[in-house]
């Protein structure tokens, strides 16, 4: 039996990258998982891979409309919810003197509006307890320039976990973010467009402590722990399954 068998979870940004690689653990622990992402040929794609216990739901996280679809192919499917894992964003780096609102309104409507409205609109669902996890990231603890929106929407996580960790504790519901280091995703090409992949892996590389990037599959490995039994008194925390670069 799977660390996650006859949960049902909702995984957001489930399309690549983290998100993916969570949904294809989650389901080979036992999970059914609904995935969520802009783009159905890639939900398709994604579906496809993890094979079976899958349904994906097309959805802008930054619009409320579309969280409303997603809880509401949740509630008619399944009628409950014990994971949910937040996870869908982007990087978009601007130095401050070139931050424009507009970068900061998209930035902020993703990654730390989206998950408030989410688990609000979820938590009815909610009804057996369960596990809330918000993908964070190291650099809610550092200082990397170009990353002002982004860095503080990963704090705002953080504060979310806290707080919701306190309220939900009635329901039996555990909140706790979990931050990964620099990862291997498509993600990390966004962050490329200027100096070049190699150049911005080469950099990464010389203030990493383990010395490589992680990949998908060892954050969703991480997310498999928050989201079962195994952490089951853990609530709160910031898992920072980082390579070390946040703590050295």
């Amino acid at each position: 039996m799977g660390a996650l068998e006859g949960k049902v979870a909702v995984v957001t940004g489930g399309n690549s990258g983290i998100g993916f690689a969570t949904a294809k653990r989650f389901v080979d622990e036992g999970a059914y998982v609904f995935i969520a992402a802009r783009r159905q040929v890639e939900l398709d794609r994604a579906a496809a891979a993890i094979g079976r216990n899958v349904t994906t739901v097309v959805g802008d996280l930054s619009k409320l409309e579309d969280i409303d679809r997603i809880v509401a192919a949740v509630k008619a499917d399944k009628g409950v919810v014990d994971i949910i894992v937040s996870n869908a964003g982007f990087t978009e780096q601007a130095s401050l003197d070139t931050l424009t609102p507009e970068h900061f309104d998209k930035t902020f409507n993703l990654m730390a509006r989206a998950p408030v409205f989410l688990v609000q609109k979820l938590l009815p669902l909610m009804s057996r307890g369960g596990s809330i996890i918000l993908v964070s990231s190291a650099m809610h603890v550092m200082g990397i320039p170009n990353h002002t929106a982004y860095a503080a929407t990963k704090a705002a996580t953080r504060s979310y976990a806290r707080t919701w960790a306190a309220e939900f504790k009635a329901r039996g519901i555990r909140v706790n973010t979990l931050s990964p280091g620099v990862t291997d995703t498509p993600i990390l090409d966004s962050q490329s467009e200027i100096k070049g992949r190699d150049e911005v892996v080469k950099m990464y590389l010389n203030i990493i402590p383990i010395g490589r990037l992680a990949q998908a599959v060892e954050i969703a490995n991480a997310a498999v722990f928050l989201g079962s039994e195994q952490s089951s008194y853990v609530t709160g925390a910031d898992l920072m399954a980082d390579g070390g670069v946040g703590q050295v």
